[in-house]
């Protein structure tokens, strides 16, 4: 599934690189720094680091909720093993009755 989405983006992010080699000029006010580079570089980079911010805050704004998902994974399984020992314990009492009085 994930190569079904992976490969058409993958073909237009290239054929927008491609498609646009031109050098275009990129300056930072309020400094006189200048920055020429290919209009796709100038589009894709800034494109591919909000994306990682994003990812990045949305991966934070989830870490409680996986915190809350292990700590209930680790408290079933607890009781699991809790309820398993009474079964148990269960299970030799009723073959204690079962088997009668020792003599």
């Amino acid at each position: 599934m994930r190569l079904i989405l992976f490969v058409p983006l993958a073909a237009v992010v290239i054929l927008f690189a491609v498609s646009n080699r031109q050098p275009v000029e990129l300056r930072l006010w309020p400094f006189d720094i200048t920055w020429t580079a290919p209009l796709s570089l100038a589009v894709l980079v800034p494109a591919a680091v909000a994306f990682l911010l994003g990812a990045g805050i949305v991966w934070l704004a989830d870490l409680p909720a996986r915190r809350r998902g292990w700590s209930a994974r680790r408290r079933a399984e607890a009781l699991q093993k809790e309820l398993d020992r009474i079964h148990d314990l269960e299970k030799a009492a009723a073959a204690d009755r079962l088997a009668g009085p020792a003599s």
